[in-house]
């Protein structure tokens, strides 16, 4: 009970600095899953024409790599090449991001029955209109599910980018972690949580609602 009132007080008193690290945590989040969207985007599509096999697979190779890596091994690997601060997490978090984007663009894109391509070209779509307006729309309920998957974890892991002072929520933790203290270290868990859980029922019933149309 009373650690409840210690919470109930600190978020009353100290919520706009909790706003700030929420805001921070977004903003490193949403820019590797962005960066990540427009890269794998057009990679994803353009695998799925290349007929040379070993350079797929070498480039799903590549993006798997930066997967198996830990964490917190992959941002203090960016300390000697970028520095300290937002750009090195973003650039780490974008590399964490591109297998599973990747991977659902290529599934989806690949998923949509060779039948109706050729019907949709046998009705005088050119390729690009045969791309953008029957295998995109086609795909995305596999995009969007990878973006789904991918900006939950994403969001998860940022936490972590507070150990080379990218900021957000990660800020709260490593502060209650070296003082100690209950209220900051919950207090930044769950607002990671609460954001993590807010984009998977946001890009969620956008899936559905995509699914539901197709």
């Amino acid at each position: 009970m009373e650690l409840i009132t210690e919470l109930l007080e600190f978020w009353q008193t100290r919520y706009p600095k909790i706003l700030q690290y929420t805001l921070e945590h977004i903003t490193i989040s949403f820019l590797a899953v962005l960066f990540g969207i427009l890269l794998t985007l057009p990679l994803g599509i353009y695998l799925t024409r290349m007929k040379f096999k070993p350079v797929r697979e070498t480039i799903f190779g590549i993006a798997n790599v930066f997967q198996t890596i830990p964490t917190i091994a992959l941002l203090a690997i960016m300390i000697p090449l970028l520095g300290i601060g937002t750009t090195p997490a973003i650039v780490a978090l974008f590399l964490y991001s591109l297998l599973p984007l990747l991977r659902n663009t290529f599934a989806g894109i690949k998923s949509v029955d060779p039948g109706v391509i050729e019907s949709a070209r046998g009705m005088g779509l050119s390729p690009v209109q045969t791309l953008f307006k029957i295998e995109i729309p086609l795909a995305f309920p596999y995009i969007i599910s990878g973006i789904k998957v991918t900006t939950v974890y994403v969001i998860s892991w940022t936490t972590l980018a507070a150990v080379i002072g990218a900021g957000g929520l990660g800020d709260l933790i490593l502060a209650g972690i070296g003082l100690n203290s209950k209220v900051l270290i919950i207090t930044g868990t769950i607002s990671a949580i609460l954001l993590a859980l807010l984009a998977d029922l946001v890009l969620g019933f956008v899936e559905k609602k995509v699914t539901k149309q197709r």
